[in-house]
């Protein structure tokens, strides 16, 4: 079984949090396929710090996959140490069945952030498009030029699962600098980030 783990497809070693950065895990989540990516943002500059997928066989039986996706993503968070996790919210065209898979992937993913009390947030793959490309239609192809043009990656491969997990970071971290997505009034962002509201 081909295995990209957090492990074996890191893009690029960590070197560990610095002063002033904010990490954030974006992930896809899928049975078969889960891809997620880590993005650091210092001041205005962001960074892929790894990106990748993981991957189960169709034969596998659903408690067996969903216990590797657990595990996979509790080593990825103990290595990395992501300040937020962001994930793509249930897509509700999908049929019955595929939205029941989905939905287990996605459990087992917050409850590997939640154990580790990271801030978990959803956006619908419509926002996360609109943030990254501007267009909420955007093909993944769009969304993966996009994804490589904001993080400065030139000429490495990278699977569309790896890079919409990256864009949903991306989305995430537009959306903390946004007042409003993060607090109910403007009184709530001053209070919460006085550093950043000139006097």
């Amino acid at each position: 079984m081909k295995r990209n783990s957090p492990r074996s497809t890191a893009e690029r070693p960590s070197a560990g949090p610095r002063p002033g950065t904010v990490v954030v895990l974006g992930l896809d989540p899928g049975t078969l396929v889960t891809g997620y990516g880590i993005v650091e943002r210092c001041g205005v500059r962001m960074t892929m710090v790894v990106c990748g997928t993981i991957r189960n066989d169709g034969a596998r039986s659903m408690p067996l996959r969903l216990r590797r996706i657990f595990n996979e993503l509790t080593t990825l968070i103990d290595a990395h140490h992501p300040d937020e996790f962001a994930i793509e919210s249930a897509f509700y065209g999908k049929n019955a069945q595929s939205a029941l898979k989905l939905g287990h992937a996605r459990g087992v993913s917050m409850l590997a952030a939640v154990e580790r009390d990271i801030p978990t947030t959803e956006y619908s793959p419509r926002e996360v498009k609109k943030a990254v490309v501007g267009s909420g239609t955007a093909s993944k192809e769009q969304v993966r030029f996009m994804v490589k043009s904001l993080l400065g990656i030139n000429g490495r491969q990278m699977k569309l699962d790896a890079s919409d997990a990256l864009a949903i970071a991306i989305c995430h971290l537009h959306r903390m600098s946004t007042p409003t997505a993060r607090h109910r009034d403007w009184k709530s962002y001053v209070e919460a980030h006085p550093e950043r509201v000139a006097p």
